[in-house]
Parts: C-alpha cells; structure tokens; sequence
C-alpha cells in the first residue's frame, strides 16, 4: 500500500458494531465486565480505547512501523522515551533543538541524574566522541527547529547500532510524508501530532511509533503507567487530519519554495533558512533521505535588530503571529521571545537563534497572498 492510500486506509477497520467507516469516539472511561477480568479487549480508557487504537495503528502504517502509542502532548511523548532511562545514563541531543524539549531535558530529567550533550550534528561523525560506556540514547530533530538544520539519519543510525544506543529522532517538521526515520535506520520516531498531522491547529497530541515489539511493550508500560493518554475526541480529530496529510504537505511544500524563494531575493532580509538552498548545508543529506523540503521557513533582517523583527510579525495580516506550526493557515513567530524563549540567550545564539530570527510555518493559503503579506510587513 503506497503511502497516499495509507494515509486514508493504513491500519483501519470499519467498526465492527455497525459498519462504521470512521472509528466512533468511545467517549466512556471504563468497559462492562461479564466476570472479573473477563471482557473485550477493553477494561479502561487509560490503558486502552478502541478510538484511540484506531489512531495508534494509522500512525504505525504510515512511519512504516509496527507499534504506534498516542500521548497527551508531544512533550509527554518525549518524557515517556527518557523515563526508559534511569540516573547515571546519557543522552546525546543535538543543540538546535525545540525549546521545550531542552527544557524538559535540562529542567526535569538532570535532576534524577541523567545527563545531556548538546552537540553539532550536521557532521554525524561528530556524535562518535561524546559516546560513553553510559550513553543509552541519541535524540535528534530533522529539519531542526528553528534553524532547519538537516542531520544524517542514516550515518547517525549506523553510530548508535555500533554502540548498542537507541536513536529517537523528531520527525514533526518533514511528517512521514516526506521522511520515514525507521527506515534509515532509527528506533523510535517521535512527533508532535499538534502539527502536520493534526493539521488543523484544533488539538494537542503526542506520538511515538517503533519497530521492535519489546521497545514498544517498555514504552506502552510507561504510557499506562505515567498516564499522560490523549482522550478519544483528540484521537479522532487527528485521525481524520492524517488523512488529508499527503495532499496538505503537497501545498505547504509548494507554498514554502515559494516563500524561502521571494525572501532570498529581498534586500531587507540578510539569510533565509530552507533546505530546498542548494547552498544550506547538508542539501545533498537532505535530497536523500527527504521527498521534498517542507513548508517551513526561518530568516533573519540585516542588522539583527530585535525591533524590526518584532515590527514585521506584528504586522503580518495574512500570517497570524501565534505559537505552533503545521496547520493549515500560515504562522509566524519569534523563536527568540516564544518557542526558545526557555534556553538562555547565549546558548540560543550559539545554534543561530539571534533576536532577529523569525519562524514562519508556510500554510495552504494562495501563495501570492501569502507573499503580498511579506512583502507589505517587511
């Protein structure tokens, strides 16, 4: 089954009571029991819910998986792979990351004794010499977020297999539709189902989605154990948003050529940051284990004046200044006063994340009203 047909129809049933074609919302927390312990598959909504279920097996078919688990968040995702670990363990992280994920890397888990590396990886080579006997897992983002760097998959999976290391990777910026991590080599993919798979800026959700049976039992243990599920009404909302995904990411890929294309031509604007460049590093990286570059953007004014760059999204019209991203309306932010506002200023300037940088999430909108709106508000 091609990719566009999983989509719509991967891992689904119609509902077995009435013949259903979408999975109903089983709004209930608890299931009848015809004796202690005996029942049909389902005894609590935290455990299991067949809505919830549905949703689980979509994203296993279209991340080429065989085990999907559906969380409150994406950080709650997140938390569920480190809670696999246990004090004294080390994790290799790359250090252009989602501002959330650091904080829950450094403000929550360092203080039970798990420690970070935040490294360079558009060399994957470079991952080799922070490896110790107490690594256990390598977490990467690709594109990054926000400065759209692009890591190897491949080569970094073939590091952690010589190392016996698990390899998560974030695939919330590309979505399976354009990269599929488990199939270059990666153990867990994780995403932000807020985003491209929700599609519609209406829910909050988490994701995970692995191969190996006995991963996935360790982690649908903590998922049960810690508690942090996604209800049934999420779970049908992003359901039904995956399967409009490949048709969505043909426009935002569209649209985001687009958009990267009129910026580097402006003389206001210093460096736009899109993978599609021939001359971004690791392009060729990104040909390969990437179908298309994406819908999102990032790029910096000349002079790196913080005011401008202020002045320019509150004066978007089209594009609405607001957290998020992978919806179908366009969105624009400032990564350094919103989404990595949490990692100290010396660290985000380090990666590339100056006070003029902006984020822009390139929706489905006719792209010429969408350049119009650049060009008056810059």
């Amino acid at each position: 089954m091609k990719f566009n047909t999983k989509t719509i129809h991967g891992g689904q049933e119609h509902d077995p009571a009435y013949g259903s074609v979408m999975p109903p919302i089983y709004q209930t927390s608890t299931y009848a029991q015809t004796t202690p312990g005996g029942h049909k598959g389902y005894e609590y909504s935290r455990t299991h819910n067949p809505t919830r279920n549905a949703l689980e097996k979509s994203f296993a078919s279209i991340e080429n998986g065989s085990h999907g688990l559906a969380f409150g968040s994406g950080l709650a995702a997140i938390d569920a792979v480190i809670k696999l670990l246990q004090p004294g363990d080390e994790v290799i992280s790359t250090n252009d990351l989602y501002g959330g994920t650091y904080r829950l890397f450094t403000s929550i888990f360092e203080k039970f004794g798990i420690k970070f590396h935040f490294i360079g990886m558009n060399n994957a080579s470079n991952i080799e010499s922070y490896i110790t006997k107490n690594t256990k897992l390598i977490w990467v983002e690709t594109p990054t977020n926000p400065m759209m760097n692009i890591i190897d998959i491949k080569a970094t999976s073939s590091i952690a297999k010589k190392y016996n290391v698990l390899l998560a990777v974030d695939n919330t910026f590309a979505t399976p539709y354009l990269q599929r991590p488990l199939d270059l080599g990666a153990d867990i993919v994780m995403h932000s189902a807020t985003k491209y798979l929700g599609g519609h800026s209406d829910v909050v959700m988490g994701a995970l989605i692995v191969k190996d049976k006995s991963l996935a039992e360790r982690l649908y243990y903590i998922q049960n154990a810690s508690g942090a599920v996604c209800g049934p009404q999420d779970s049908f909302l992003v359901l039904r948003g995956i399967k409009t995904l490949h048709i969505r990411m043909q426009r935002h890929c569209e649209n985001g050529k687009a958009v990267a294309e009129y910026l580097a031509s402006h003389p206001k604007i210093e460096k736009v940051y899109w993978p599609g460049f021939k001359n971004h590093p690791n392009h060729k990286i990104a040909k390969e284990q990437m179908d298309d570059f994406g819908g999102m953007v990032s790029f910096t004014t000349k002079g790196n004046n913080y005011q401008e760059a202020i002045n320019i999204v509150e004066n978007l019209k089209v594009f609405t200044l607001a957290e998020s991203l992978g919806g179908v309306e366009s969105l624009a932010g400032h990564p350094a006063s919103m989404t990595h506002a949490s990692i100290p200023k010396a660290e985000r300037e380090k990666t590339g994340v100056v006070d003029s940088l902006i984020r822009l999430s390139v929706g489905i909108e006719d792209v010429g009203d969408l350049i119009e709106d650049l060009k008056q508000a810059i």
